[in-house]
């Protein structure tokens, strides 16, 4: 307490005793895949497309995760995670195009440059310009990306073979053989591509190491993210890198890891070219996953390729992330997932029957649909659990909101006074926060009463709990269910009879 020790008038800041719970962020995805350039097993967080393209390139062929990530911010997603792989890790780093020769120079292109970049030898600008200067011009197609006016001297700052390994990040130059370098004559050359893709990518890689910060071990790390997905697992599977089982190790280790986090949903895949039947089997007889932190979506989406000019089939797990983030700005965590038009998808590569959807969605299988007049729709959200409490998706992602935020807005409590004042404010501050919840409707009741309920006093904080510095509170809530099955009961009735509402 303050000492007065002399007559006035004093002003103190004291606490409410009010600690908001704020809610957390639940819309913040992870890839993990193949990409043309960039950093290899590292986490990189990208805001946008355009952020994506800086660090890992664009469009690449026999590569889903660029689509993944493209899918997922045209359908409104917002920050995500990105995981290269298929570099050092798999003993298989990428290496240069072959190098093309210009005078006494060899010129290749670097790894993640891209297909098609070209070389172009001018001039210098100005009269009379010194026999051993001369400029090389970096395209990329049909974009000047790097110009550089270079020497043929060794012993001056701008020698083409130091300042081009210090700047470019497009081009490598190396010195043909010994002796005095001859400027190369003006020409224009097209570089061979390099080679960016692995020959081999173990599931090791995937899993990553938590110490190195690689790989699923690599998430471990960043909070908040709340949705992970491996688009190019099967990208892996069709170009023969890993094989059935691979794949099944892989999806359960993503499994595992959503699991062991607690904060956070696998949105898997199914393997390419499978028929609803064949995914019945893959599903039940194969695959036998049955986590409450995963959703698997079937068919795949075929969307247009830049690169090859033409629509391809691509796994629809970015975009559904998409729609998933999309869904928690526009209604809320709590909302299920679905009946969400999937923007970019053009059509599906196999069309779905209601018949069809009846043998895969009590199995857990959420399906995309083409409705006319409705487009392409995600027309499923269930979980791969065999419990029926936690069959539908936003409800698992409903607690994992709910039990982070309470987490986080609950730190203060560590090391307060264990007593009554304690317990009562804490049940004040989380009944505060799960009321606002139920406002917006991701809790069931008429009344707040019915909603939830938080207890926290002598009951469950006897003397024996109090010794060992356990605090416990105790919570429940009621969360809304989707209204999956919409059945309406007509009858016939006359003025004679009457009919009973059901």
């Amino acid at each position: 307490m303050p000492q007065y020790l002399s007559p006035g008038v004093y002003v103190e800041e004291v606490q409410s005793g009010a600690r908001p719970i704020e809610g957390v962020g639940t819309a913040v995805a992870a890839f993990v895949g193949f990409a043309d350039q960039g950093p290899f097993h590292q986490p990189t967080l990208v805001a946008n497309w355009n952020q994506y393209v800086q660090h890992f390139g664009g469009f690449v062929e026999d590569a889903y995760l660029p689509h993944a990530v493209y899918g997922y911010f045209a359908n409104g997603g917002g920050a995500a995670y990105v995981v290269r792989i298929g570099g050092a890790a798999a003993n298989s780093a990428p290496a240069a195009g072959e190098p093309v020769r210009l005078g006494g120079l060899r010129v290749a292109a670097l790894p993640g440059s891209g297909s098609d970049v070209s070389v172009e030898v001018t001039d210098v600008d100005g009269e009379n310009p010194p026999d051993d200067r001369f400029r090389l011009v970096v395209r990329q197609g049909d974009r000047v990306a790097e110009t550089f006016d270079v020497s043929t001297r060794k012993n001056v700052r701008n020698f083409v073979v130091t300042q081009v390994s210090a700047q470019s990040k497009l081009i490598s130059v190396a010195e043909q053989g010994s002796g005095a370098l001859a400027k190369p004559d003006k020409q224009a050359v097209t570089l061979p591509a390099p080679t960016t893709s692995p020959a081999k990518v173990d599931a090791q890689e995937y899993l990553g190491d938590p110490e190195a910060r690689t790989g699923f071990g690599g998430l471990e790390s960043i909070d908040e993210i709340t949705m992970v997905a491996v688009p190019d697992l099967m990208s892996a599977y069709q170009r023969e890198m890993i094989d059935f089982e691979g794949v099944k190790t892989v999806q359960l280790a993503v499994i595992a890891h959503c699991e062991q986090m607690g904060d956070r949903v696998a949105v898997l895949d199914t393997p390419p070219g499978l028929s609803a039947q064949r995914v019945r089997t893959w599903r039940m007889d194969e695959a036998g996953y049955d986590s409450r932190y995963a959703a698997l979506y079937y068919p795949w989406l075929k969307v247009f390729d830049p690169l090859a000019g033409r629509t391809v089939a691509v796994p629809p797990s970015g975009h559904v992330a998409g729609v998933w983030a999309r869904n928690d700005v526009e209604r809320g965590v709590h909302k299920a997932p679905a009946n969400e038009v999937l923007r970019g998808a053009v059509d599906l590569d196999y069309s779905l029957s209601k018949s069809e959807q009846d043998l895969l969605n009590p199995i857990g299988v959420n399906c995309v649909r083409a409705f006319p007049g409705r487009g392409i729709r995600v027309w499923g959200a269930r979980t791969l659990s065999s419990d029926a409490a936690w069959r539908y998706l936003n409800v698992r992602r409903l607690f994992n909101f709910l039990e982070e935020s309470i987490l986080l807005g609950t730190q203060w409590v560590v090391f307060e006074p264990n007593d009554d004042r304690l317990w009562s404010s804490i049940r004040r501050n989380i009944a505060a926060f799960l009321t606002e919840q139920w406002r917006q409707g991701a809790l069931f009741g008429r009344t707040a009463t019915e909603a939830f309920y938080v207890k926290c006093d002598e009951d469950n904080n006897p003397a024996e709990s109090r010794d060992l510095g356990q605090v416990v509170c105790e919570i429940g809530v009621a969360p809304v269910k989707p209204a999956e099955f919409v059945v309406f009961r007509l009858a016939q009735f006359s003025d004679s009879t009457s009919l009973v509402s059901e």
